[in-house]
């Protein structure tokens, strides 16, 4: 067994930056370069891995890395089985079937005898299988969204963030092959042998997207009014009150959702808050 864990991550594409951002929130301490193959960490026993966005699951599965950050579609268009480990709330997509906006085409059985075009052909014939709609796959390795206006191909599977691409090529959506994000997969191997590590690794990074949908919240109130503070301030199990220096006065601290803060804080003031403070949260550990 290594000295040091390994984490394969991808070297190009659209989860480069936010999973670097990650790592680095969570507290380690390495440096990349754009040549680089491998940052070693100063402050754990963890190297990090950048390859080929693809390679990732293949890293993993065979045992070069004992864990790997790819998206749910690469894994699942691998079919490779890797136990998903922790889901990491970024890079979320779609896999989507698409078609010509003016086509009369409505949903996905309409395809039945019709070449779809994709770069992700296995994950495409497992959908289609599914439904028992036999289409013809056409794999492409890129400009997927092009195909159909070449005739290429009568539909796409393609990936769908906001569907303003989809749009700009004159196509509309009309099924989901499935729903993609950011994941952290595990070896086998690497289970057995160093549960304690990766444990170690899925807290860490566990921690800080915990703490992106969060805020703190701290203030002031009258103590006779903590009642009503209270029921509006749930909290991660219920706020924390200090007495103050002042007679009847306490100061309140609360995480709240931070999707919530905007609707929250002209509640809080009306019910008799007051030096209201909305502050950012690095890491929850629950």
């Amino acid at each position: 067994m290594r000295d040091r864990l390994r984490l394969a991550v991808p070297n190009k594409g659209r989860l480069v930056d936010p999973t670097l951002q990650l790592l680095h929130a969570s507290g380690l301490v390495f440096e990349e370069h754009d040549r680089s193959l491998v940052a070693r960490c100063s402050n754990q026993p963890l190297d990090i891995l950048f390859v080929r966005t693809d390679d990732v699951v293949e890293f993993v599965a065979d045992g070069v890395a004992d864990a790997g950050i790819t998206g749910a579609d690469i894994l699942a268009e691998a079919g490779r089985d890797l136990p998903v480990v922790a889901r990491l709330g970024y890079g979320r997509c779609r896999l989507a079937v698409a078609v010509p906006s003016d086509a009369p085409v409505r949903a996905v059985e309409d395809l039945a005898g019709q070449r779809v075009a994709t770069s992700h052909p296995a994950s495409t014939r497992r959908f289609f299988a599914g439904l028992s709609v036999p289409v013809e796959v056409v794999p492409l390795s890129g400009a997927v969204e092009v195909a159909p206006r070449l005739g290429l191909a009568d539909a796409i599977v393609d990936l769908v963030s906001t569907g303003s691409t989809l749009q700009m090529n004159g196509l509309r959506a009309i099924g989901d092959v499935l729903e993609s994000e950011a994941v952290l997969v595990a070896g086998p191997a690497a289970q057995a042998e160093r549960p304690d590590e990766l444990d170690s690794i899925v807290l860490m990074l566990g921690s800080v997207i915990a703490a992106r949908d969060r805020k703190y919240l701290m203030m002031n109130a009258p103590a006779s009014h903590l009642a009503d503070l209270e029921r509006l301030l749930p909290g991660l199990a219920s706020p924390s009150v200090i007495a103050l220096a002042h007679a009847g006065m306490i100061a309140i601290h609360s995480v709240v959702g931070a999707d919530e803060v905007w609707g929250l804080l002209p509640r809080l003031k009306a019910a008799g808050a007051s030096g209201i403070l909305v502050l950012p949260i690095e890491k929850i550990l629950p």
